[in-house]
Order: C-alpha cells, then sequence, then structure tokens
C-alpha cells in the first residue's frame, strides 16, 4: 500500500493527507462552529460531515472509499515495481493476503480493544477490515490479469453482478429488490455468514457481502495508478482524462440512481461510481496542482498525514488525544471563553494530532502494512 520513494507521487501522498485530515479531528472543527455561531453556512458544512440514515450522500460518505482508491492507485507503483523486478507472483500473491488480513485484525482491536470477550460480543466488521479486504482482492486480479482491460472487465463485472443480485434476491419475508435495512439481500447474508454481532444489530455498514463492491473501489484506483505510471501522454493530458472519467463517473451514479439508490450503507454500486467519479476529480487537481506543475510546498501539511495514515487512525487506541489536548491547552479555552472555546480546543486537538505525525515524519518512522 505504499509507494517507493524514488517514485513516489507527491499528490497521492498529500491526497490521502487530505482525505485523513478530516477524520482525525477537522470535522469536529465545524461542529464546533456550527454549534458556537448557530449559523446556517457553519450547519451547512457541518452536516457534510454526518452519514445520511440510509440512502443519500455526504462528503462523510467520500472519506472512506477515498483512501481505498488510492490504495488502489499505489499498487502498480509497489506491487507493479516487484513485478518488473522479476519477483515471482506466487511471492507477492503471499505478501498481498498477509497484508490484507493483518488489516482485517487491526479492525477489530480498533473496535474491540485488546480485551477477552465472547465471540457473539465482538464486532467482526470494520472499515479497516474493508480496506485489507477490498486491497486483498483487488491486487489479486492485478498480479494475475496483465491487460487493463480484463482489470476492468472485473470492475464493470463486480458492480453490475452486485447490482443484480440486491434487485432480485431480499431478506425472507419482503419484496424481491427489497433494498431497505431491514430487507435487502446483503445486510441478510451477514446476518447469516458473520459471526459476532453486527453494528446496527440487523445489518453492518461495513459487512461482509458489501465488502465485494468495495473490490471494484480499489480496482479503479489499480486502473488509475497504471495510467498514471505507464501512459505516455503529457501531465496536462493525464490531468483532464482523469477529470473527463471522473466527471461520466458522476453522471452515470446520478442515472443509475433513479434504480439502484447511492448508498454507503450497501456500498451500492452506483455508490461506487460517485465516489469513484469524485476520486478522480479531486487526484487530477491535487496530480496537476502538485505533479504537473510542482507547487508542492503548499501539500506539505497533508504529506506529512499522507505518509502515515494508518498510524494517526489507529493512534486513538492507546493515546487518549482528547484528555492530552484539554491538558495542554485548557488554559486557552478559558482565556477565550464561550462559546468559542470548544472551536479553540478542536483547533488545537487536530493540531496535536499533526504535531505528532511531524515528529515521526522527522524521525522517518511510518507505520507501514
Amino acid at each position: 500500500m505504499e509507494l517507493s520513494e524514488s517514485k513516489r507521487l507527491y499528490s497521492l501522498d498529500a491526497l490521502r493527507g487530505f482525505d485523513m485530515f478530516w477524520i482525525m479531528g477537522a470535522e469536529h472543527i465545524f461542529h464546533a462552529m456550527y454549534k458556537a455561531s448557530g449559523s446556517p453556512f457553519w450547519g451547512f458544512f457541518a452536516n457534510q460531515f454526518e452519514h445520511p440514515a440510509w440512502n443519500g450522500f455526504t462528503f462523510n460518505d467520500l472519506i472512506f472509499p477515498l483512501f481505498l482508491f488510492m490504495a488502489g492507485c499505489a499498487t502498480p507503483y509497489s506491487l507493479g515495481k516487484d513485478l518488473e523486478k522479476g519477483k515471482s507472483k506466487q511471492q507477492l500473491l503471499a505478501r498481498v493476503i498477509k497484508r490484507g488480513l493483518i488489516l482485517v485484525i487491526l479492525g477489530i482491536i480498533y473496535n474491540n480493544g485488546l480485551e477477552i470477550m465472547p465471540i457473539e460480543e465482538i464486532r467482526f466488521g470494520s472499515v479497516l477490515g474493508r480496506i485489507g479486504l477490498g486491497y486483498m482482492f483487488a491486487n489479486i486480479i492485478f498480479l494475475y490479469t496483465e491487460k487493463q482491460i480484463i482489470q476492468f472487465t472485473w470492475f464493470a463485472g463486480i458492480l453490475i453482478a452486485y447490482y443484480l443480485i440486491l434487485k432480485f434476491n431480499a431478506a425472507p419475508g419482503f419484496a424481491i429488490g427489497d433494498l431497505s435495512q431491514e430487507g435487502n439481500f446483503a445486510s441478510y447474508m451477514d446476518r447469516i455468514l458473520m459471526p459476532g454481532h453486527l453494528y446496527k444489530g440487523n445489518h453492518d455498514p461495513e459487512g461482509l457481502f458489501s465488502t465485494i463492491p468495495a473490490i471494484s473501489t480499489g480496482l479503479l484506483g489499480i486502473l488509475t495508478g497504471n495510467y498514471l505510471k505507464h501512459n505516455a501522454a503529457s501531465g496536462l493530458e493525464k490531468t483532464k482524462k482523469m477529470a473527463l472519467i471522473g466527471v461520466i463517473f458522476i453522471g452515470i451514479a446520478l442515472v443509475w440512481n433513479l434504480d439502484f439508490p447511492i448508498n454507503k450503507n450497501l456500498w451500492s454500486s452506483s455508490f461506487v461510481m460517485l465516489v469513484g467519479g469524485i476520486s478522480l476529480c479531486l487526484l487530477s487537481l491535487f496530480y496537476y496542482i502538485i505533479d504537473v506543475l510542482g507547487h508542492q510546498k503548499w501539500a506539505f501539511f497533508f504529506r506529512v498525514i499522507g505518509m502515515n495514515s494508518i498510524l494517526i487512525y489507529l493512534s486513538g487506541i492507546l493515546i487518549d488525544w482528547k484528555h492530552a489536548t484539554d491538558g495542554m491547552f485548557h488554559w486557552l479555552g478559558q482565556l477565550i471563553g464561550d462559546p468559542y472555546n470548544a472551536v479553540a480546543l478542536a483547533i488545537c486537538y487536530t493540531g496535536l494530532k499533526w504535531l505528532f505525525l511531524y515528529f515521526m515524519y522527522q524521525k522517518k518512522t511510518f507505520l507501514r502494512v
């Protein structure tokens, strides 16, 4: 999932950092601003960091699949480089499976902590688990398919197959094609197949069955990384093509939404197309500014985050960031006073995490899976 230093896409690190910035604390700044000001302006942005109850889309829904997309983008630069060096597919397959399973285990630890408990109380579905499985299967397809047209066929075939499965099946007692939380076929299969408990009782947003279309999210990243690495077109042409395909994907998603709703909970095929299109547009923007025009300095803030993204995600297991922020900056909140003291502390909370990552960056210490 990491790029080699010699051929590292600065834009990919920066975009990964931009992505993680929002869930490492920046979202709290918008919520605090809205609570302090009561302004509809801040309310709009605060609402973008809430997930819809079921169908629909907010910016918050982009963060998770964007990360998986970028993990796929890195594949041609990391796994592809090893293939070019002559490493066997069997060696690389073992490494890919190992990485995927490590992320699954880390996801279980993140959800449940290091605590012995009955299996029925453990939540096995997780964000890291879905990234691990999506990454693993997408990379296996990459390893054993040399032609990009075959990889694209897998990408499209998975989405169409998932659509047909959900449209022509349902949980017992529900009409065929029911896509409600109780009646959809994916959640029904998770209730049968997954051990432990599901996050919402009858449904888990990181369930096993709905991980199938997440493979396509990883594959789209791989196809994009392949294009950036191997296509002889100019940087400007690559930027234009990525942006154009991104807009087309968004259009397809909005049309598909009329029959198969955009839904992160189910990782619906229309959802994959929408977040894939937005991811392509964002990457084209970052790629053009950073790698084509060469404006890298402004992105250093995000790059520090992006190069240790897994570490900052897992750090909350071992570090009580809120307690640390209150201990170091409570005085600042007292000076500012209500109602904006919460905003200041939210900024300090995010800044403290960044300083931790900057320290690790300076020490060249990175958590790699």
